[in-house]
């Protein structure tokens, strides 16, 4: 089984900025490609840091409220609350999460849940950027076709990593969802081919009607009284 990696899904040409990029150029930007974060990066691509479009917004979102003032009364300093940041140094996180090349899916998804975000800069090697990668992107492996999941099912699962006699397990897959029919030796199998299918790319859901020959999970190994007395 092989699951798809960051590598193969991630945006490679990415727009980025560097520390001093001002204000407006960054908004341009995010309108322009229609994104909503940009990386800052140094002159060796070596990130520094993301700002966001929330980042912009910090500003203006703590600028006081003016209605009800009467004409011509001046503002304290502290109540302006006009954004400072100027740069992309200055309004960027620096501590934004990132994610490798070699990380699988499901991983990078966990990732951008448990960090709250949409997008997670690509680095290698001395936190040097190669990509960005997205939901969007993580939600591409489900536009495989219906006769590949099929198959991966078949070969690399059933046949390959359980080495089932091909036709024990009958596979069908439609927009995604995976039927599996058949019958197998012991009850614990069905919840293994389950688990192993279900990780596919791909798949979207899973149903099993899968019968058992063996309930493995109820034998009585002890013998009774009676048969050690005998």
């Amino acid at each position: 089984m092989r699951h798809r990696t960051v590598s193969e899904v991630m945006t490679r040409d990415v727009v980025t900025v560097p520390p001093a990029a001002p204000f407006k150029e960054i908004v341009r930007l995010l309108v322009a490609h229609e994104v909503s974060a940009v990386p800052v990066v140094d002159g060796e691509r070596r990130l520094l840091g993301v700002v966001s479009e929330a980042d912009l917004l910090r500003g203006t979102a703590e600028l006081p409220a003016l209605e009800g003032r009467w004409a011509g009364v001046r503002l304290l300093s502290r109540e302006y609350g006009l954004p400072e940041a100027e740069t992309a140094a200055e309004l960027m996180a620096s501590t934004a999460p990132t994610a490798h090349p070699d990380w699988n899916l499901s991983e990078t998804a966990r990732t951008m849940r448990r960090e709250g975000v949409g997008r997670l800069p690509v680095t290698e090697g001395g936190a040097r950027l190669v990509g960005i990668v997205s939901h969007r992107d993580l939600l591409r492996p489900f536009l495989r076709d219906d006769a590949a999941i099929r198959e991966e099912i078949e070969r690399d699962v059933l046949a390959g990593v359980l080495r089932l006699v091909p036709g024990t397990v009958r596979v069908s897959v439609t927009n995604g969802v995976v039927t599996l029919t058949g019958r197998v030796d012991e009850r614990a199998d069905v919840s293994v081919i389950v688990r192993l299918c279900r990780w596919v790319d791909g798949v979207v859901a899973l149903h099993e009607s899968l019968d058992h020959a063996h309930d493995d999970l109820t034998l009585d190994v002890e013998p009774s009284r009676r048969e050690r007395s005998g």
